[in-house]
């Protein structure tokens, strides 16, 4: 293979680039940890504090999806056991690749038992924005971990 001027220019480009980032190596960790915290962290498609914060929140409830490249969550039916005659289910959608307070939204149905089956309850508008707010909160602790180490 015979190597011409114009092969060897972006090759030459390359080389040339690679020392100059060489020299800045002692700065490496410090970048890292800033990278780490950056608001849009997106390797699975989603905003990976959001992605995280969502799935430890939920975790108590069994699961029928996770997608985390479409940021959706499934929960299966969960009664807790103090309340054993209402159950709930949950779909949790991560909407952004930045860590934004509308960049999560979860949907919530409810059932109570009634006459030997379950029938649909409204859900109360707290528990879905206390729900956001806990997933939020979570994944801004997250974050703030990555910051300090």
């Amino acid at each position: 293979m015979q190597l011409t001027a114009r092969t060897l220019r972006p090759v030459s480009g390359a080389f040339a680039f690679a020392l100059l980032l060489g020299g800045c190596a002692h700065h490496k960790d410090k970048a890292l940890s800033v990278d780490l915290a950056a608001s849009k962290v997106t390797q699975i498609g989603v905003n990976a504090y959001l992605w995280r914060a969502a799935l430890d929140t939920v975790s108590f409830m069994p699961l029928t999806q996770v997608d985390s490249n479409g940021g959706v969550i499934v929960t299966d039916w969960y009664a807790n056991p103090s309340s054993p005659n209402e159950r709930m289910k949950l779909t949790v959608s991560i909407l952004d690749q930045d860590l934004r307070a509308d960049a999560v939204r979860v949907a919530a149905s409810r059932e109570v038992a009634a006459n030997g089956g379950w029938v649909e309850q409204p859900v109360a508008a707290e528990t879905v924005q206390k729900l956001e707010e806990v997933i939020l909160q979570r994944a801004r602790d997250l974050r703030r971990g990555a910051v300090t180490g």
